[in-house]
């Protein structure tokens, strides 16, 4: 698309908090935010979040912001707090679109939102006896409200909005992963609903975030029905491990959708080879129109505030070494 290259150096939005910050202090969290948006204009990103610092995790936009969730005391495997549905979901108000009002006020630079999809809290959060009927019902109820966010942060001004659920490329394996409570098939009509916007402006991107890594094995069939399923421009994608099942990831994709290529691990200090990542970009430039991509970590830096993934300044070495990147591929074009 014509205007990718306004968003050409990306990141999924959360970032390491600064020492001490707590949610519980607007003012504390007010001055990280621009020393946040600061930090990423001097790191040329061609886009800037609030780094969720006002927010616990990558999910609070939404669990915090509607009725009808409970926090519990257990902890999922990866680390984040268990919430669980106990009613259909609805809205006080908006979730981000007020603070990404402000975060524009900051800067020239575009502003990002991210959302955790409404399958990925439906699959999580769903529990049978709890009211609800099924996690596809839940599902519908979240993407009704996550589409009038994206509605509300689109006539604020926000031209980049992604949405995450790392729950969707297990399922995209030759031997998929158990679905849990809610199905694959469900997941893609659940998700589809939140991304899909009758009206669209110009140069606004709604992206799709389907997981932090590639199975080991890629279905194609199943990657085209994720692909056909959830009208998204803009898929960020994994592509940090050099397998055969990123490559094919990419392949699958429709030549009409933007790609994000999350070419450095997020997950280790250790920096990549360049040469080695241009390799696997030039693989990709095969078959796609390098024009149509964008590059990014992996994942957040911290998608949960107590849990970050490196240090502040290896964050800022694998930022620093995907803005080099951007430049080996497109020039100074951006």
């Amino acid at each position: 698309m014509a205007d990718t290259f306004n968003y050409r150096i990306d990141h999924h939005g959360s970032l390491v908090r600064p020492v001490g910050l707590s949610t519980d202090d607007p003012d504390s969290v007010t001055q990280a935010v621009r020393e946040a948006v600061a930090y990423q204009r001097k790191l040329r990103s061609t886009v800037v979040t609030d780094g969720d610092f006002p927010r616990e995790d990558f999910r609070s936009a939404v669990l915090d912001g509607v009725s009808g969730f409970r926090r519990t005391d257990q902890t999922d495997p990866d680390g984040l707090v268990r919430w669980v549905a106990e009613s259909l979901p609805k809205a006080g108000g908006p979730l981000l679109a007020d603070q990404a009002a402000r975060l524009a006020d900051l800067t020239v630079i575009a502003p990002k939102a991210s959302l955790p999809s409404p399958a990925y809290l439906a699959a999580t959060t769903f529990e049978p006896g709890s009211g609800i009927t099924s996690a596809r019902e839940l599902g519908e109820a979240l993407a009704e409200i996550i589409r009038a966010e994206i509605e509300l942060l689109v006539s604020r001004g926000v031209r980049l909005i992604q949405l995450n659920n790392p729950l969707l490329t297990s399922q995209l394996a030759t031997d998929p992963a158990d679905p849990g409570a809610l199905s694959f098939e469900d997941a893609l009509a659940v998700d589809g609903l939140a991304a899909r916007l009758d009206e669209r402006p110009e140069g606004v991107r709604i992206g799709m975030a389907p997981g932090w890594s590639a199975p080991a094995a890629l279905d194609r069939s199943r990657a085209e029905q994720l692909y056909a399923a959830i009208p998204a421009d803009r898929w960020i994608l994994p592509f940090d491990q050099g397998t055969p099942a990123e490559l094919a990831l990419i392949q699958a994709l429709p030549e009409d959708r933007d790609f994000c290529l999350g070419v450095v691990d997020a997950t280790v200090p250790s920096l990549e080879d360049i040469d080695t990542v241009m390799q696997r970009i030039d693989a990709v430039a095969e078959f796609k129109d390098l024009e149509d991509g964008a590059v990014s970590p992996s994942r957040g830096f911290a998608d949960s505030a107590n849990r970050p993934l490196l240090t502040a300044e290896a964050q800022r070495n694998k930022l620093v070494l995907v803005e080099t990147i951007a430049r080996y591929c497109w020039g100074n074009e951006f």
